[in-house]
């Protein structure tokens, strides 16, 4: 086998050199890049996605983590994610694994920890650092914290696509900012729009953040 082409996806370039210098003696991985925030890697995967995992951050500006994650799932399934965060929240891990990550890293990981969870992850295998993983059997043993999360209490589905316009529009974002983010015309952001205030039952942007927040879909 190859060595293993990885990507690095960092806004803070101490953190994201530090994990290059983990990684840097390993002779069986090829660490491709770094970049900086989620639409810079999109922009080189359109280029050549021959890549097989990426180390991604979460707290991004202009695109974050998680939603990268769901964009590369869909338009390249065959590269894995492993998801390296500082923080440990439940509705991080919740919204990275829903998304499709293949493991949850803390990044104050040791070298060896890191080389092993990548190896692990390219054989199939779901890496976790041991916190992460107490958080997330929690999440799946008291299903009462997962039903709030969940999308059906109200009968209420969105997509992928519309929960992704919809969390821009819960930043704040224009028609025309999340056209861009999303690679999507501006119409076909207002037509997902339109879609959500029908499905949501709602009449303008505020209504429909509000109550999707109450139902816990974003």
């Amino acid at each position: 086998m190859g060595k293993i082409k990885l990507a690095i996806v960092d806004d803070n370039t101490f953190l994201a050199r530090a994990i290059h210098e983990k990684l840097a003696d390993y002779g069986d991985l090829d660490i491709k890049y770094m970049v900086y925030n989620g639409s810079e890697l999109l922009a080189k995967l359109e280029k050549s996605h021959n890549l097989d995992l990426v180390l991604m951050d979460i707290e991004m500006p202009i695109l974050d983590g998680i939603e990268t994650v769901n964009i590369i799932k869909q338009r390249y399934p065959h590269i894995k994610v492993l998801m390296l965060t500082v923080f440990d929240n439940d509705e991080n891990i919740f919204n990275a694994i829903q998304a499709g990550a293949d493991g949850y890293l803390l990044k104050e990981i040791e070298a060896d920890k890191l080389h092993n969870a990548i190896t692990e992850t390219i054989g199939g295998g779901a890496a976790m650092s041991p916190s992460i993983a107490v958080k997330t059997l929690k999440l799946l043993r008291y299903p009462e914290r997962q039903e709030s999360l969940s999308t059906k209490e109200d009968g209420v589905e969105l997509s992928t696509r519309e929960l992704e316009v919809l969390e821009q529009l819960a930043e704040g974002l224009s028609y025309t900012v999340i056209a861009n983010n999303l690679f999507l015309s501006p119409s076909t952001v207002r037509k997902h729009i339109e879609n959500i205030y029908k499905k949501l039952q709602v009449h303008n942007k505020l209504e429909a953040v509000q109550k999707a927040r109450r139902q816990s879909l974003i």
